[in-house]
Protein backbone atom coordinates (compact mmCIF):
# COMPACT_ATOMS: atom_id res chain seq x y z
CA UNK A 1 0.00 0.00 0.00
CA UNK A 2 2.78 2.39 0.93
CA UNK A 3 4.62 1.54 -2.27
CA UNK A 4 1.52 2.31 -4.32
CA UNK A 5 1.08 5.66 -2.59
CA UNK A 6 4.73 6.53 -3.25
CA UNK A 7 4.35 5.49 -6.88
CA UNK A 8 1.25 7.64 -7.28
CA UNK A 9 2.93 10.62 -5.64
CA UNK A 10 5.99 10.15 -7.85
CA UNK A 11 3.84 10.07 -10.98
CA UNK A 12 1.94 13.18 -9.93
CA UNK A 13 5.20 14.99 -9.13
CA UNK A 14 6.72 13.94 -12.44
CA UNK A 15 3.61 15.05 -14.32
CA UNK A 16 3.78 18.41 -12.55
CA UNK A 17 7.46 18.82 -13.43
CA UNK A 18 6.91 17.86 -17.05
CA UNK A 19 3.98 20.25 -17.27
CA UNK A 20 6.01 23.10 -15.75
CA UNK A 21 8.97 22.51 -18.07
CA UNK A 22 6.64 22.35 -21.07
CA UNK A 23 5.08 25.68 -20.16
CA UNK A 24 8.55 27.16 -19.58
CA UNK A 25 9.80 26.01 -22.98
CA UNK A 26 6.74 27.40 -24.72
CA UNK A 27 7.16 30.72 -22.90
CA UNK A 28 10.83 30.74 -23.90
CA UNK A 29 9.93 30.23 -27.56
CA UNK A 30 7.30 32.98 -27.41
CA UNK A 31 9.75 35.29 -25.63
CA UNK A 32 12.38 34.58 -28.26
CA UNK A 33 9.97 35.42 -31.08
CA UNK A 34 8.89 38.58 -29.27
CA UNK A 35 12.53 39.58 -28.78
CA UNK A 36 13.19 38.92 -32.45
CA UNK A 37 10.23 41.09 -33.45
CA UNK A 38 11.42 43.95 -31.20
CA UNK A 39 14.91 43.79 -32.69
CA UNK A 40 13.53 43.63 -36.22
CA UNK A 41 11.43 46.71 -35.48
CA UNK A 42 14.48 48.51 -34.09
CA UNK A 43 16.51 47.56 -37.17
CA UNK A 44 13.77 48.79 -39.50
CA UNK A 45 13.60 52.06 -37.55
CA UNK A 46 17.36 52.49 -37.93
CA UNK A 47 17.05 51.95 -41.67
CA UNK A 48 14.20 54.43 -41.99
CA UNK A 49 16.02 57.01 -39.90
CA UNK A 50 18.79 57.01 -42.48
CA UNK A 51 16.39 58.65 -44.91
CA UNK A 52 17.56 62.21 -45.56
CA UNK A 53 16.16 65.17 -47.40
CA UNK A 54 18.52 67.56 -49.11
CA UNK A 55 16.99 71.04 -48.96
CA UNK A 56 18.92 73.15 -51.47
CA UNK A 57 18.98 76.91 -50.92
CA UNK A 58 19.01 79.66 -53.50
CA UNK A 59 22.35 81.40 -54.08
CA UNK A 60 20.80 84.78 -53.33
CA UNK A 61 19.22 83.68 -50.03
CA UNK A 62 19.49 86.21 -47.23
CA UNK A 63 20.78 85.47 -43.75
CA UNK A 64 17.30 86.03 -42.26
CA UNK A 65 15.73 83.59 -44.70
CA UNK A 66 18.36 80.96 -43.93
CA UNK A 67 17.81 81.35 -40.19
CA UNK A 68 14.05 81.14 -40.72
CA UNK A 69 14.41 77.85 -42.63
CA UNK A 70 16.73 76.44 -39.97
CA UNK A 71 14.28 77.36 -37.19
CA UNK A 72 11.27 75.94 -39.04
CA UNK A 73 13.06 72.66 -39.75
CA UNK A 74 14.01 72.33 -36.09
CA UNK A 75 10.37 72.83 -35.02
CA UNK A 76 8.99 70.03 -37.23
CA UNK A 77 8.01 66.81 -35.43
CA UNK A 78 9.19 64.78 -38.40
CA UNK A 79 12.75 66.10 -38.21
CA UNK A 80 15.29 64.26 -36.09
CA UNK A 81 18.42 66.18 -37.03
CA UNK A 82 19.41 69.12 -39.26
CA UNK A 83 22.88 69.80 -40.60
CA UNK A 84 23.81 72.89 -42.61
CA UNK A 85 26.19 72.41 -45.52
CA UNK A 86 27.68 75.57 -47.00
CA UNK A 87 28.73 75.93 -50.65
CA UNK A 88 32.39 75.50 -49.76
CA UNK A 89 31.72 72.43 -47.62
CA UNK A 90 29.61 70.91 -50.39
CA UNK A 91 32.45 71.51 -52.85
CA UNK A 92 35.01 69.86 -50.56
CA UNK A 93 32.81 66.79 -50.10
CA UNK A 94 32.24 66.49 -53.84
CA UNK A 95 35.97 66.83 -54.51
CA UNK A 96 36.70 64.01 -52.10
CA UNK A 97 33.96 61.88 -53.70
CA UNK A 98 35.15 62.24 -57.32
CA UNK A 99 38.82 62.69 -56.39
CA UNK A 100 39.11 65.65 -58.74
CA UNK A 101 39.18 69.43 -58.50
CA UNK A 102 36.05 70.20 -60.52
CA UNK A 103 36.10 73.89 -59.55
CA UNK A 104 39.18 74.53 -61.64
CA UNK A 105 37.55 72.90 -64.63
CA UNK A 106 34.23 74.71 -64.21
CA UNK A 107 35.87 77.94 -63.05
CA UNK A 108 33.56 78.23 -60.10
CA UNK A 109 31.47 76.38 -57.57
CA UNK A 110 28.00 75.52 -58.91
CA UNK A 111 26.97 73.59 -55.81
CA UNK A 112 24.35 75.31 -53.61
CA UNK A 113 24.28 75.50 -49.85
CA UNK A 114 21.86 73.03 -48.34
CA UNK A 115 20.33 71.53 -45.22
CA UNK A 116 20.71 67.77 -44.77
CA UNK A 117 17.56 66.77 -42.90
CA UNK A 118 17.34 63.42 -41.11
CA UNK A 119 13.78 62.28 -40.41
CA UNK A 120 12.26 60.25 -37.59
CA UNK A 121 11.35 56.67 -38.53
CA UNK A 122 7.59 57.29 -38.38
CA UNK A 123 7.82 59.98 -41.07
CA UNK A 124 10.01 58.20 -43.61
CA UNK A 125 7.18 56.63 -45.61
CA UNK A 126 6.71 57.94 -49.17
CA UNK A 127 3.35 59.59 -48.38
CA UNK A 128 4.80 61.44 -45.39
CA UNK A 129 7.82 62.52 -47.39
CA UNK A 130 5.63 64.03 -50.08
CA UNK A 131 3.72 66.06 -47.48
CA UNK A 132 6.94 67.28 -45.90
CA UNK A 133 8.36 68.16 -49.30
CA UNK A 134 5.21 70.11 -50.20
CA UNK A 135 5.48 72.19 -47.02
CA UNK A 136 9.21 72.96 -47.26
CA UNK A 137 9.17 73.72 -50.98
CA UNK A 138 6.96 76.79 -50.42
CA UNK A 139 9.36 78.45 -47.97
CA UNK A 140 11.21 81.53 -49.14
CA UNK A 141 14.83 80.79 -50.00
CA UNK A 142 14.31 77.11 -50.87
CA UNK A 143 15.42 76.24 -54.39
CA UNK A 144 14.85 72.50 -54.57
CA UNK A 145 14.41 69.34 -52.47
CA UNK A 146 16.01 66.04 -53.31
CA UNK A 147 15.59 62.54 -51.89
CA UNK A 148 15.75 59.03 -53.30
CA UNK A 149 12.04 58.42 -53.73
CA UNK A 150 12.24 55.07 -55.55
CA UNK A 151 14.71 53.54 -53.09
CA UNK A 152 12.74 54.77 -50.09
CA UNK A 153 9.54 53.29 -51.50
CA UNK A 154 11.23 49.93 -52.06
CA UNK A 155 12.77 49.90 -48.58
CA UNK A 156 9.42 50.78 -46.97
CA UNK A 157 7.67 47.99 -48.88
CA UNK A 158 10.31 45.42 -47.93
CA UNK A 159 10.18 46.43 -44.26
CA UNK A 160 6.37 46.11 -44.27
CA UNK A 161 6.56 42.62 -45.81
CA UNK A 162 9.23 41.51 -43.34
CA UNK A 163 7.25 42.76 -40.33
CA UNK A 164 4.09 41.10 -41.67
CA UNK A 165 5.86 37.75 -42.02
CA UNK A 166 7.22 38.05 -38.47
CA UNK A 167 3.79 38.88 -37.06
CA UNK A 168 2.15 35.97 -38.90
CA UNK A 169 4.89 33.63 -37.74
CA UNK A 170 4.57 34.87 -34.16
CA UNK A 171 0.78 34.60 -34.22
CA UNK A 172 0.90 31.05 -35.60
CA UNK A 173 3.48 30.02 -33.04
CA UNK A 174 1.40 31.58 -30.26
CA UNK A 175 -1.67 29.58 -31.30
CA UNK A 176 0.26 26.32 -31.53
CA UNK A 177 1.97 26.99 -28.20
CA UNK A 178 -1.31 27.68 -26.42
CA UNK A 179 -2.78 24.45 -27.78
CA UNK A 180 0.26 22.49 -26.57
CA UNK A 181 0.14 24.09 -23.12
CA UNK A 182 -3.58 23.45 -22.87
CA UNK A 183 -3.13 19.78 -23.72
CA UNK A 184 -0.25 19.41 -21.27
CA UNK A 185 -2.21 20.93 -18.38
CA UNK A 186 -5.35 18.99 -19.27
CA UNK A 187 -3.36 15.76 -19.12
CA UNK A 188 -1.97 16.77 -15.73
CA UNK A 189 -5.48 17.44 -14.38
CA UNK A 190 -6.77 14.28 -16.10
CA UNK A 191 -4.49 12.18 -13.90
CA UNK A 192 -6.29 13.58 -10.84
CA UNK A 193 -9.87 13.19 -12.08
CA UNK A 194 -10.69 10.41 -9.60
CA UNK A 195 -9.38 12.52 -6.71
CA UNK A 196 -11.67 15.35 -7.84
CA UNK A 197 -14.63 12.99 -8.02
CA UNK A 198 -13.89 11.62 -4.55
CA UNK A 199 -13.85 15.15 -3.14
CA UNK A 200 -17.21 15.81 -4.77
CA UNK A 201 -18.70 12.65 -3.27
CA UNK A 202 -17.73 13.69 0.27
CA UNK A 203 -19.46 17.06 -0.22
CA UNK A 204 -16.63 19.42 -1.09
CA UNK A 205 -17.68 22.65 -2.81
CA UNK A 206 -16.43 23.58 -6.28
CA UNK A 207 -14.24 26.36 -4.93
CA UNK A 208 -12.76 24.08 -2.26
CA UNK A 209 -11.84 21.57 -4.98
CA UNK A 210 -10.46 24.13 -7.41
CA UNK A 211 -8.49 26.22 -4.89
CA UNK A 212 -5.47 23.87 -4.48
CA UNK A 213 -5.31 23.31 -8.24
CA UNK A 214 -5.32 27.04 -8.92
CA UNK A 215 -2.70 27.63 -6.21
CA UNK A 216 -0.42 25.04 -7.80
CA UNK A 217 -1.12 26.57 -11.22
CA UNK A 218 0.02 29.99 -9.99
CA UNK A 219 3.22 28.48 -8.61
CA UNK A 220 3.66 26.53 -11.82
CA UNK A 221 3.31 29.73 -13.84
CA UNK A 222 5.88 31.50 -11.65
CA UNK A 223 8.36 28.63 -11.94
CA UNK A 224 7.82 28.37 -15.69
CA UNK A 225 8.23 32.13 -16.11
CA UNK A 226 11.45 32.15 -14.09
CA UNK A 227 12.88 29.22 -16.10
CA UNK A 228 11.94 30.93 -19.38
CA UNK A 229 13.46 34.20 -18.12
CA UNK A 230 16.73 32.46 -17.27
CA UNK A 231 16.85 30.91 -20.74
CA UNK A 232 16.05 34.27 -22.35
CA UNK A 233 18.78 35.97 -20.30
CA UNK A 234 21.26 33.44 -21.63
CA UNK A 235 20.12 34.09 -25.21
CA UNK A 236 20.31 37.89 -24.84
CA UNK A 237 23.76 37.77 -23.24
CA UNK A 238 25.01 35.29 -25.82
CA UNK A 239 23.75 37.33 -28.78
CA UNK A 240 25.20 40.59 -27.48
CA UNK A 241 28.58 39.00 -26.75
CA UNK A 242 28.69 36.89 -29.89
CA UNK A 243 27.41 39.48 -32.39
CA UNK A 244 27.90 42.90 -30.75
CA UNK A 245 27.86 44.70 -34.10
CA UNK A 246 24.24 43.64 -34.67
CA UNK A 247 23.12 46.01 -31.90
CA UNK A 248 20.57 43.71 -30.23
CA UNK A 249 18.25 45.34 -27.73
CA UNK A 250 19.45 45.29 -24.15
CA UNK A 251 19.14 47.33 -20.98
CA UNK A 252 17.97 46.61 -17.44
CA UNK A 253 14.51 48.12 -17.95
CA UNK A 254 13.85 46.19 -21.15
CA UNK A 255 15.02 42.91 -19.63
CA UNK A 256 12.99 43.51 -16.45
CA UNK A 257 9.85 44.19 -18.50
CA UNK A 258 10.45 41.16 -20.68
CA UNK A 259 11.12 38.81 -17.77
CA UNK A 260 8.19 40.20 -15.81
CA UNK A 261 5.99 39.66 -18.86
CA UNK A 262 7.08 36.03 -19.10
CA UNK A 263 6.24 35.39 -15.43
CA UNK A 264 2.85 37.10 -15.74
CA UNK A 265 2.12 35.22 -18.97
CA UNK A 266 3.07 31.95 -17.29
CA UNK A 267 0.73 32.64 -14.36
CA UNK A 268 -2.17 33.64 -16.59
CA UNK A 269 -1.77 30.74 -19.00
CA UNK A 270 -1.35 28.10 -16.30
CA UNK A 271 -4.21 29.49 -14.19
CA UNK A 272 -6.71 29.87 -17.04
CA UNK A 273 -6.06 26.45 -18.56
CA UNK A 274 -6.03 24.74 -15.14
CA UNK A 275 -9.31 26.42 -14.17
CA UNK A 276 -10.89 25.29 -17.45
CA UNK A 277 -9.67 21.70 -17.07
CA UNK A 278 -10.63 21.33 -13.39
CA UNK A 279 -14.02 22.97 -14.01
CA UNK A 280 -14.78 20.26 -16.56
CA UNK A 281 -14.28 17.43 -14.04
CA UNK A 282 -15.96 19.31 -11.21
CA UNK A 283 -19.11 19.62 -13.30
CA UNK A 284 -18.84 16.18 -14.89
CA UNK A 285 -21.45 13.56 -14.00
CA UNK A 286 -19.81 10.80 -11.94
CA UNK A 287 -21.41 8.10 -14.11
CA UNK A 288 -19.52 9.46 -17.14
CA UNK A 289 -16.13 9.65 -15.45
CA UNK A 290 -14.99 6.31 -16.83
CA UNK A 291 -15.47 7.66 -20.37
CA UNK A 292 -12.63 10.20 -19.92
Amino acid sequence: MAKNEKRIKRRIRNAYIVSTVSVALVLFILGSVGYLILNARQASDRIRERVTLSVFLRDDISSDERQYISAKLGEMDAVKDVEYLSKDEAAEEFKAYIDNDFQGFLEGNPLPASYEVTLNADYSAPDSLKKIEHVIRHWDGVDDILYQEAIIGQVTENIYKFNLVLLLFGGTLLLISLILINNTIRMSVFSKRFIINTMRLVGATRWFIMKPFLGRAILQGIYAGLIASALMAGVVIGLNRGIPEAGFLTGNRLLAEMFGGLVVAGILIATIFTWTAVRKYVRLNATRLHLY
